[in-house]
């Protein structure tokens, strides 16, 4: 097994400098990342450092991407990839916390701390309450009016 070191968590790669779907644990933090193809899809929603990313799945039905995330809520099946740590370009790779704590850049759609969240039911790079069963809980929120979330997606 391999240990990655000197990642940049910032970097916007236009051709992959890891598999897409690597994971990489920081020793420091504890917290997790994965490294990913970002999309910016139909409704070309750009990337926002700090917002959250979707497993793209085009008009809502996946097709089974595993390794390309979008930002365009519309574009993915609700399920949640990981927190964005840097502005990426459309079809760039970068790296998306996937777990521990995690302070988001834009507002919850709504929640109180200690609420499971999800992407079902909430804008572009944010989540929103879980209401169903069936929702894809990838995150729990810790403090939901300073934004910081605990996330739940590796």
């Amino acid at each position: 097994m391999s240990t990655l070191v000197s990642v940049d968590l910032t970097a916007n790669d236009a051709t992959p400098q890891f598999r897409p779907g690597q994971f990489y644990m920081d020793g420091k933090t504890g917290k997790g990342y994965r490294y990913y193809r970002f999309d910016n899809g139909a409704g070309n929603v750009a990337a926002v450092a700090g917002n959250f990313a979707y497993f793209y799945a085009p008009s809502g039905a996946s097709a089974g991407a595993t390794t390309t995330v979008t930002m365009d809520l519309s574009d993915s099946a609700g399920v949640g990839a990981g927190v964005f740590q840097a502005v990426l370009t459309d079809q760039y790779y970068g790296w998306f916390q996937v777990s521990g704590d995690a302070t988001l850049t834009t507002a919850l759609t709504a929640g109180a701390d200690g609420n499971a969240l999800t992407p079902v039911g909430a804008t572009d790079g944010t989540l929103d309450v879980s209401a169903l069963v069936t929702d894809d809980i990838c995150a729990v929120a810790i403090d939901a009016s300073a934004k910081i979330v605990r996330l739940r997606c590796s």
